[in-house]
């Protein structure tokens, strides 16, 4: 039992916790580069392999709805350890296979395997920390999860150049390989006590959370600020390899450089803790839109690879921005649910990101950056409602609150 262990061992659990945090955005980024070369080498169309992104993030999104619930009832430590087992099996099929039907499955065990893994990691914090430290602890998570999106993409172009797109899954093996054999040495179970699994209890919490307006808002917010970052990377890779002619490293640099905006964007928002929240989230979105509506029309007379970067490194700052305050927000609102809220919280977000790609990857070929800025816009100004109706709820309960 990790809570009676000395102080030693759980700063090093707690550090492994925070390593662990950046496993799902390895998983979902780090082949991005080599999308168009999979989709040659495995002579399958564009959006078969967008495919396979889709199926982790719907898998990913709904195991989380479930997994919550069971890791208050079994524990989290034995859960996450085969979900590492998983991840590092599937890991090595994907990279002997060439049939992308069974690479599709193997993204959805995938999900279902890192889910265990991130909500036990998630509920970790809230075991061991309470108060100011857990809250200190909970707005560095989208800080470090960023490490993901900026190293796995840059890492992947060299694999890919190197290599071929088969090493950056024997990449994620190794990875999750080390993470098990450290986590076996140093990190142990951390729930007090736990909870029977009571389908009744579940629905009822469920129903509880989702009928808080703040706490549903709160999720749709999270979900619409990564489906912004989520069109470039759909997109962006058969765009800037098609359109603007660069190889697989180039497409790297450009998603490092994205991946480093969103944890700007969640430093600056931790940095800003202090402000008003509904001002902060309000300049945030209004900042934004007004950014891709101006690349929108700057598109039609001037398109450069470096242009669009420019404006989307500022863009993908304002969804990280926004990820990081909806976040750390949302999950202290069930602190006596931390494995439920970490599971609903999490799997609505990934419902909704998944449903937004697929929804991207099947609106037609985007093979300019014309077609990959319209999707922005259209998906900036949905997230726009989203935070100004979240808001006017915020206001009218504080005025409640008041009388």
């Amino acid at each position: 039992m990790l809570r009676s262990a000395s102080e030693k061992r759980k700063k090093i659990a707690t550090t492994l916790a925070f390593i662990s945090i950046p496993l799902s955005g390895f998983v979902t980024d780090i082949y991005l580069p080599s999308f168009p070369t999979m989709a040659t080498s495995l002579g399958v169309p564009e959006h078969s392999i967008q495919l396979t992104l889709t199926c982790f993030f719907l898998s990913y999104g709904v195991s989380q709805l479930f997994v919550g619930s069971l890791l208050d009832s079994i524990g989290r430590f034995k859960p996450a350890m085969y979900g590492l087992v998983v991840l590092i099996i599937s890991s090595l099929l994907i990279g002997i296979t060439k049939n992308i039907q069974l690479i599709c499955c193997l993204r959805i065990v995938q999900g279902i395997a890192v889910a265990f893994v991130v909500v036990s990691k998630r509920a970790f914090f809230v075991d061991l920390y309470s108060g100011e430290k857990l809250k200190h602890y909970l707005s560095f998570f989208t800080i470090i999860w960023s490490l993901g999106p900026i190293v796995a993409p840059f890492l992947g172009g060299y694999l890919q150049k190197f290599f071929n797109w088969q090493a950056n899954f024997y990449f994620l093996a190794g990875y999750a390989l080390l993470m098990l054999i450290f986590e076996l040495i140093f990190s142990g179970e951390t729930i007090a006590a736990r909870k029977p699994f009571d389908l009744a209890r579940i629905k009822g919490n469920y129903a509880m959370m989702l009928g808080d307006p703040k706490f549903l808002l709160g999720i749709i917010t999270l979900g619409m600020s990564y489906s912004v970052v989520m069109v470039f990377n759909i997109a962006g890779p058969f765009v800037i390899e098609n359109s603007f002619h660069f190889n697989a490293v180039t497409i790297g640099y450009c998603t490092l450089i994205l991946g480093f905006s969103w944890m700007v964007g969640g430093i600056i928002s931790k940095r800003l803790i202090a402000l008003d929240f509904n001002r902060k989230a309000s300049a945030a979105v209004a900042v934004q839109f007004v950014l891709i509506s101006i690349l929108f029309l700057v598109g039609y007379g001037y398109q450069q690879l470096w242009c669009l970067m420019l404006f989307a490194f500022v863009i993908h700052i304002c969804s990280g921005f926004l990820y990081n305050l909806f976040f750390t927000q949302s999950l202290l609102y069930f602190p006596q649910h931390a494995g439920m809220t970490a599971g609903l919280l999490g799997g609505l977000v990934y419902v909704i990101t998944s449903l937004s790609s697929f929804t991207l990857s099947r609106t037609g070929k985007i093979e300019t950056q014309q077609d990959m800025v319209l999707r922005y816009l259209v998906i900036s100004a949905i997230l726009g409602v989203v935070i100004f109706s979240f808001v006017r709820v915020r206001r009218n309960a504080a005025k409640l609150a008041v009388v």
